[in-house]
């Protein structure tokens, strides 16, 4: 079967169109975010304060390794989703409609993506391939965390999988035993 392509940010059509083991090409803006940024959104939030990204946005757990000269950006690997854990039930209820990471995520997690979200896998150790997806980064919140400092990255044709989607259909529970 041939990879969807799909425009960023999702729409809640396709949201819900998504299904577990769908291979999907992204194209346009999404945002990478990290531990430290997340213990920050939800201090932020906890306070009744917005983002730094915006609702039905993308986020892709990342820390973008600097950039070589003449080079948009370093190699841009996933980190662990189940990292967030703790934070994401409520990035969700903000109106992030997007993840991108790597492993499987926590049920509490699972269960407040149900209608609103999905969540991609992108492939661990392949963080020159999808630096080669990125046109463009721009620092947008948190410089003083560095590497794990929030970046609004352009992509075109980024490959990931549909890990999780938005019926609780999840890869890491269908291990075909």
């Amino acid at each position: 079967m041939a990879a969807l392509s799909i425009d960023l940010p999702l729409s809640m059509a396709d949201v819900r169109r998504l299904r577990a083991g769908d291979t999907v090409l992204l194209s346009g803006e999404l945002y990478t975010a990290r531990d430290a940024a997340h213990r920050r959104f939800a201090a932020l939030l906890a306070r009744g304060e917005p983002l730094p990204v915006p609702p039905g946005c993308c986020i892709y757990y990342a820390g973008p390794c600097p950039a070589a000269p003449g080079e948009v950006i370093g190699p841009c690997g996933p980190t662990t989703g189940a990292r967030m854990d703790a934070y994401t039930p409520a990035v969700l209820a903000y109106g992030v409609n997007a993840l991108i990471g790597k492993g499987p995520l926590g049920a509490a997690v699972v269960a407040a993506m149900r209608g609103r979200a999905v969540y991609f896998a992108a492939t661990g150790g392949a963080g020159m391939l999808i630096a080669s997806c990125v046109r463009a980064c721009e620092p947008v919140a948190f410089l003083d965390l560095g590497a794990e400092s929030v970046y609004r990255l352009r992509v075109e044709q980024m490959p990931v999988i549909v890990a999780i989607d938005a019926t609780g259909g999840n890869l890491y529970e269908n291990t075909g035993n």
